[in-house]
């Protein structure tokens, strides 16, 4: 199975909305660290709120994918900062 160019687009868009969330929350910033911080920050999410067995109470498809995705961030920026101690 192949992703098509607009989910891709879609997912670099979501990805980079998160990782922009992120950094207002942690400080930093910069187009390209967002965007790579969001994308990785997409698969934490998604791992970590299925693994915790959590479904956010949202309507929005979009908005609660954009807010997975910045719960990973967060947790992704938090991360990289303890190790880089």
């Amino acid at each position: 199975m192949s992703i098509g160019t607009q989910e891709l687009l879609i997912f670099l868009a979501i990805g980079l909305v998160a990782g922009w969330l992120a950094g207002l929350v942690l400080g930093g910033g910069g187009l390209l660290r967002n965007l790579i911080v969001g994308v990785i920050g997409a698969f934490v999410g998604g791992w970590l709120l299925s693994a915790l067995n959590v479904s956010l109470p949202i309507g929005n498809v979009l908005v609660s994918q954009v807010i997975t995705a910045t719960i990973g961030a967060i947790v992704v920026i938090a991360v990289a900062r303890i190790i880089a101690r």
